[in-house]
């Protein structure tokens, strides 16, 4: 059975097409390992977002994985985020 948010069962529509959920990319082994070497870090120095979260859940991400997230801005334009997924 799906879980209830809000009165609405999760699996009634796509939340990764709702305007207000930015673009998630799950970054491949390769892609994960430029980017830390990039930024000089280890991957639990990046923020960190949840298994638990609804967006995770719904593009099958693990825990260690990083996801790109680009979050559009009328004022701000495109912004780039990156997360380590994580149990806590």
């Amino acid at each position: 059975m799906s879980n209830l948010y809000g009165g609405v069962l999760e699996k009634e529509y796509d939340i990764l097409k709702h305007e207000l959920v930015p673009e998630h990319i799950l970054l491949k082994e390769e892609e994960r390992k430029k980017l830390l070497e990039e930024l000089k870090i280890l991957p639990q120095q990046l923020p960190k977002i949840l298994t638990t979260d609804p967006v995770v859940k719904e593009i099958e991400a693990k825990e260690g994985d990083v996801l790109k997230i680009i979050r559009k801005s009328q004022t701000a334009g495109e912004t780039t985020y990156y997360r380590l997924v994580s149990k806590k």
